[in-house]
């Protein structure tokens, strides 16, 4: 059974006009009630006067039925159906189902056939092609011939009937003799002991080849059980290197599982190995951009660090006396200044001035703030180098240094508006 013939036979059966829808999910478990049914459609479809008994309720009148549809497939379709897989009601009695379906169905495709000759040849009654009728042609040209010997043979045949007909009666007259008749008996009988003699030869011939088949069936029996015995031989002696072999073969196990655990490792520390180095070089990088933002941040600082000088340059410069006299009262009568000194440590980082509270010269005075400044910017640097992360701690830290570096020119003023 198979999938192509349940479906070639579901199909054929549509096509020959079935009334049933027949699917092929029918046939997967026995359904004798449809095969018998379908059974009787196609022996109706055969012969519309058979009369099959349609009883299929015990086991012997399904027998019956099966038995008369075989036997009326056979005598009328020369159809052979095997009994045993139609009673089976399953995959296999489609099979011989198709036998039947298939004989209907080129029956009825050669009918069309014929119709749509027919139909055709009406179509082209007034046509007329030459190149179709070439072969039409040919053959009616050999019939011609074939025709033309056979008559002249037969001619001549007819011209020597007046000698045969006498020929023919004059031995029919002729009475039998008995003596020719018993010879001719005898002969025949001879032939016969003839051809038995030989049969039975071949007979003797046949017993003697019989046996010498035997004998060359027992030698090859003997020789089988032979090599059987030797082959369990074979099969219960122990080769001499089959214990290194296992020995070898347990070794090497154990050798592959080491080579395995080994590999697994391996290749777990070089996992490990990548993302250590991925780990390094983006520590690498944020160590380079902190750096880079530093640098900016220093470079910022300095910028703003010499605007401020320039500042500081310009207010000085404003601060130029009129004439000698002027200065000199302006020296004498103007109290010392403190200068700061290198060793001094900025305000607002704990850093500590020594001077005094004279007076100087504006000159010195620059100068010494100039060098403040200097050192402020030297103080920043060591401390923003020292202390990375404490950026937000730094920057009230060197703006009060910063206020503590811009105190200085307001005093200035102060005394320079007084003494004027």
């Amino acid at each position: 059974m198979s999938f192509r013939d349940l479906r070639n036979f579901t199909e054929t059966m549509r096509a020959l006009g079935y009334p049933r829808l027949i699917s092929m999910e029918n046939f997967k478990t026995p359904n004798f009630t449809l095969v018998a049914e379908i059974l009787i459609w196609l022996v109706k479809r055969f012969e519309p006067q058979m009369d099959i008994p349609t009883d299929v309720d015990t086991e012997s009148d399904r027998i019956f039925f099966i038995k008369a549809v075989a036997q009326f497939m056979v005598t009328k379709a020369h159809i052979k159906l095997n009994t045993k897989r139609l009673y089976q009601a399953d995959g296999y009695a489609v099979k011989e189902m198709l036998k039947i379906t298939s004989v209907l169905y080129s029956a009825m495709k050669t009918k069309q056939l014929a119709l749509t000759d027919t139909t055709e040849e009406d179509n082209s009654k007034f046509k007329f092609d030459l190149g179709s009728r070439i072969s039409d042609l040919k053959a009616a040209r050999q019939l011609a011939s074939e025709v033309t010997s056979k008559g002249a043979s037969l001619y001549d045949l007819l011209g020597k009937e007046v000698d045969l007909r006498e020929m023919r009666t004059a031995s029919i007259a002729r009475p039998l003799e008995i003596n020719e008749t018993e010879k001719a008996l005898r002969a025949a009988i001879k032939e016969v002991l003839v051809s038995v003699e030989k049969t039975n030869d071949m007979l003797s011939n046949v017993v003697s080849d019989e046996t010498s088949l035997d004998a060359k069936i027992e030698k090859k029996k003997q020789e089988q059980e032979r090599n059987r015995k030797r082959l369990q031989t074979l099969q219960s002696v122990r080769p001499a290197f089959m214990d290194e072999y296992e020995k070898i073969e347990e070794d090497l196990q154990k050798q592959y599982e080491i080579f395995v655990e080994k590999f697994r490792n391996l290749c777990f520390l070089e996992s490990q190995l990548d993302e250590y180095h991925r780990m390094e070089q983006e520590r690498f990088e944020e160590a380079e951009n902190t750096l880079r933002m530093m640098q900016h941040a220093l470079k910022e600082e300095e910028e703003r660090d010499l605007t401020k000088s320039s500042l500081k340059d310009n207010d000085s410069d404003m601060d130029v006396p009129e004439d000698e006299d002027s200065d000199s009262d302006m020296e004498e009568c103007r109290p010392t200044k403190p200068r700061p000194t290198r060793n001094g440590i900025l305000a607002g980082r704990g850093a500590r001035f020594i001077g005094n509270m004279q007076g100087g010269d504006s000159d010195e005075t620059e100068d010494s703030e100039i060098d403040v400044d200097e050192d402020d910017e030297e103080d920043e640097g060591e401390e923003e180098s020292k202390d990375l992360e404490d950026d937000s701690l730094e920057g009230p830290v060197s703006r009060g240094a910063r206020s503590s570096k811009g105190g200085i020119r307001p005093t200035l003023l102060e005394e320079s508006d007084n003494d004027f």
